[in-house]
């Protein structure tokens, strides 16, 4: 007699298995929807690289951020030195003497240069009152002699970042003689741009104390900086810009209100790494010691929707498994395929809220944004369950989520508190609603 054989009953595996099987099948989709918001993301970078290269295109038409550096005497000495064959050689060297006192008082006038509505760059028209004077300079702290200084050549240096920006002749106020700025280095300076005038000084000068004042207008873009080169060195500013973001190892006495900000600084030559005076020998840099403030565009959309899509997992993942636990709960079998077309409208979410914002602010973008992908999620729910009751319960969940994601972006060093214990709430609600689920079927 033939023994009948038996198999396994492979459809009663699957059967009891089949929220498992499920499960997993959410996971990979999960994972897989990571590939479209990874693109979306290379998009975001790629159109920020773009606004910062229309930037720089303005920058260049109109100017850059400029720093001011001055002014600074430069004072041409000779100096003998023997060479390899014993010969004595004479060479032209440089000392350099920075201001006792330096008083720097202006305004921004601020404005916008677009180069579509898209795109758009934060300008500026600083008009400046620089004054301060020049103590009497000590050759013996150099040691240089009178006899070898060559004071019918000294010039004065001022050192700015674009010369684009100059809007009118600048000229500089040396005692009681004004003298007109030049273009270029004098063969020697400081500065990587600067201006120069000569001056005509003789030897009695150096034990003067010498006044000068300017009127400055120069244009700029975004920023304003100032290096402290006097040995008291004070910055007084003021803008209708009500966004300030102060800059540099010196920070201000304040005022900012929604109609602008003042701002003042005060430094002296033991705030710096550079002396008040030097020879051309020496290695100092100026730079590093500079302060200032940028005009600051708060809504930076870019950078806001880059951190949003970063939170795609979390959205995405929360949507799946509230959308699996109903499948569960209401015994209604949602097709792999119907996930994907939720996972799609979620990710198109991100390039929504990217080109709105591009046109408008970032919050009204991600309130349009989101309500449009809140309601086509809705009702598509409704359609699967057939329930206004589900899917009003499922449009409810996901308006506080992107509620939740918004307040996020907007939190700066709370974010990590905020998201852990908003993560707690949403972990332990899930264990409350799961824990009556018959995770086996027989």
């Amino acid at each position: 007699m033939d023994i009948p054989q038996t198999t396994p009953d492979q459809s009663g595996f699957f059967q009891r298995n089949k929220y498992l099987i499920k499960g997993f099948m959410i996971s990979f989709l999960i994972l897989a929807l990571l590939i479209p918001t990874f693109f979306i993301s290379q998009l975001i970078r790629e159109r920020q690289e773009r606004n910062e290269e229309v930037k720089r295109e303005i920058a260049s038409q109109w100017s850059s951020a400029q720093t001011i550096t001055g002014p600074v005497l430069v004072i041409p000495y000779l100096q003998s030195e023997k060479d390899a064959d014993n010969k004595l050689i004479t060479s032209k060297r440089y000392a350099y003497f920075l201001p006792d006192d330096l008083k720097i008082n202006g305004d921004l006038v601020h404005d916008f240069r677009a180069r579509s509505t898209i795109f758009k760059l934060i300008v500026y028209t600083a008009n400046l009152n620089i004054t301060g004077s020049f103590s009497p300079v000590k050759l013996s702290k150099l040691n240089l002699a009178s006899e070898n200084m060559l004071f019918n050549e000294a010039f004065i240096s001022f050192g700015i970042t674009d010369y684009t920006g100059i809007q009118e002749q600048m000229r500089i106020q040396w005692d009681d003689k004004q003298y007109e700025y030049s273009a270029g280095a004098n063969q020697t300076t400081i500065f990587n741009k600067a201006l120069f005038t000569p001056i005509a000084m003789i030897a009695e000068d150096i034990n003067k104390i010498h006044s000068f004042s300017m009127k400055v207008s120069l244009r700029g873009s975004e920023g304003i900086y100032f290096v402290p080169v006097g040995k008291s060195t004070s910055v007084g500013i003021t803008s209708k810009w009500p966004n300030p973001d102060f800059k540099g190892k010196t920070l201000p006495e304040k005022n900012i209100q929604a109609n602008g900000f003042t701002a003042s600084w005060k430094a002296f030559d033991l705030n710096r790494e550079f002396p008040q005076q030097w020879k051309e020998t020496a290695e100092v840099q100026l730079s590093g010691s500079e302060f200032g403030v940028n005009l600051l565009q708060p809504l930076d959309n870019y950078a806001k929707t880059s951190r949003t899509i970063k939170y795609a997992i979390l959205v995405i993942m929360l949507t799946f498994v509230v959308y699996f636990f109903i499948e569960v709960l209401q015994k209604k079998s949602v097709h792999a395929v119907q996930y994907v077309l939720i996972g799609f409208a979620l990710c198109i979410f991100y390039t929504l809220l990217l080109s709105l914002s591009e046109y408008t602010s970032y919050a009204v973008a991600y309130v349009s944004a989101a309500l449009a992908t809140i309601l086509l999620i809705t009702l598509y729910t409704k359609s699967i369950f057939n329930s206004f009751k589900t899917a009003g319960i499922f449009g409810s969940f996901l308006s506080l989520l992107y509620v939740f994601i918004f307040i996020l972006i907007q939190l700066q060093d709370g974010a990590l508190l905020a998201g852990s214990v908003g993560l707690f709430i949403i972990l332990a609600a899930i264990m409350y609603f799961s824990r009556k689920i018959e995770w086996y079927t027989k």
